[in-house]
């Protein structure tokens, strides 16, 4: 190999360690820290705190998380000013990684508290605190910056870059992989049941109840996922792709209840834009020359070759992409409809897919005395929890087991069965757990669920085609 020649790793070390502007890396770091803030204000003012982690006696836990519980009630205020005072500290950058340390626990542990309250975007969030950990934003507009003029820079390495770009575009690719099925394209579902509960809507309410409508905003839907960001790749779309992405977010911010994160991924799209555009943007604002000349940017020389230090990153680097990639697609080892059954649905960006009302009753056997109560399971939950549980199987297993255990508080045993309806997207309401299975029996797994009932469309079609002249 000739002095010129390089072999693909040097070149791989070369383009991940070059020093790029950290100007765009910094807004990043500022936008989310805010986005935060206000998302922790809301939650206070909202008086969600109370409502989702106080009043509840029992909470639903992820698989594998039983042993999160929540903070006595004072406990749970004094956690959200520590997670309000986090983000504060992420946005101005002062004690930068410690801070993002904080909100990446204290968010994470809030996630974790409740299944019921379950929302892509707050995973999405504890992804990206946990990366801002180990990111270096806080090399400029910081306080740490101006504490610590040694560490100051003007330049991040490009790898800093790149992973908070396949963060967001794998979102955006997976949630439009998710669309390209009958009831989002054929159907026109669920997007058509939520624009017509909005026809009071000036001037194009009207259009809002238009079956053609719904199919031509999902078709839209899925495109734009699909497609925004190889646009945003390109210098040449870049500015539309944006535009677009304002726009989507903006109608679906309005129109659904979907909390921040419509302005999250606003804020994120950012970052695909070239990394010195807030310095441009500065610079044309206080109308000087935007364009950073090569002595603004000077650093070091990338390594040429890889030490430990690197091996290492590039090694975590791929174990997460690998990760983010196979977590989407896991969906796939479960048989029938994973929307209906939601076996590796969540943690998997399927954004916005399914419409899901339920109906559950407990039948409780006694064994002691031999009786058989039907109950409802609004006596153990609060209103929200009921109605998320009775679109999940594996919440109605989770209930299943609690109740049992409250009896056996009273010195009972007993079985407990579901009979348990839902209706998914419109279609009639079936019964999505067998009623036969004594859910205490069976124990929660990550393996496909026997006990879940298939969505059987057939008789739908079969009615269907019988209409038809």
């Amino acid at each position: 190999m000739t002095a010129t020649e390089k072999s693909p790793r040097e070149s791989l070390v070369e383009r991940l360690f070059r020093p790029v502007d950290i100007a765009s890396l910094t807004a990043f770091r500022i936008l989310f820290g805010a986005l935060m803030l206000v998302s922790v204000v809301r939650f206070w003012a909202n008086g969600w705190i109370r409502d989702f982690y106080i009043v509840p006696p029992f909470h639903f836990h992820y698989f594998g998380f039983s042993w999160v519980s929540p903070w006595p009630s004072w406990g749970m205020y004094a956690h959200f000013v520590v997670l309000g005072l986090a983000s504060a500290l992420v946005m101005v950058g002062l004690f930068y990684r410690a801070a993002a340390a904080v909100l990446f626990v204290a968010f994470t542990y809030v996630e974790l508290l409740e299944k019921a309250t379950y929302l892509n975007h707050y995973y999405l969030i504890s992804i990206l605190s946990f990366l801002m950990i180990f990111l270096p934003l806080h090399r400029a507009a910081s306080i740490d910056a101006w504490r610590n003029p040694a560490l100051a820079s003007r330049t991040a390495p490009a790898w800093a870059l790149l992973l908070l770009r396949f963060q967001i575009g794998v979102v955006y690719v997976f949630a439009g992989i998710a669309k390209l099925g009958p009831d989002w394209l054929l159907r026109g579902e669920p997007l058509g049941i939520w624009l017509s509960a909005h026809t009071d809507i000036p001037l194009v309410g009207p259009l809002l109840a238009e079956r053609w409508v719904a199919r031509a905003a999902s078709f839209a839907g899925a495109a734009f996922d699909l497609t925004v960001v190889f646009f945003l790749l390109r210098d040449r779309t870049r500015r539309f792709a944006y535009a677009a992405v304002l726009g989507f977010h903006f109608v679906t911010g309005m129109l659904f209840p979907i909390g921040v994160f419509p302005w999250v991924m606003s804020a994120s799209a950012l970052i695909f834009f070239p990394p010195s555009w807030p310095r441009q943007l500065v610079a044309r604002i206080s109308r000087r020359f935007a364009r950073s000349t090569p002595e603004d940017l000077a650093a070091p020389e990338p390594p040429r070759t890889m030490g430990m230090w690197q091996r290492m990153g590039l090694a975590l680097l791929a174990v997460h992409g690998i990760v983010q990639i196979a977590l989407p697609l896991r969906h796939f080892l479960y048989p029938g409809n994973t929307a209906w059954s939601e076996e590796g649905f969540r943690f998997a960006w399927r954004v916005m897919l399914v419409e899901k009302l339920g109906y559950v009753e407990l039948r409780i056997h006694d064994h002691t005395t031999g009786r058989t109560l039907l109950a409802e399971p609004s006596r153990w939950l609060t209103p929200l929890q009921t109605k998320m549980m009775a679109q999940s199987p594996d919440m109605i297993l989770e209930l299943a087991h609690h109740v049992a255990d409250d009896y056996a508080r009273r010195g009972k045993r007993v079985s407990v069965y579901a009979d348990a309806w839902v209706t998914m997207n419109g279609r009639p309401s079936r019964r999505i757990i067998d009623p036969s299975v004594d859910l205490t029996a069976v124990q929660d797994s990550l393996l496909p669920k026997p006990w879940i009932l298939p969505l059987d469309d057939s008789a739908e079609k079969s009615a269907t085609a019988s209409s038809q002249p």
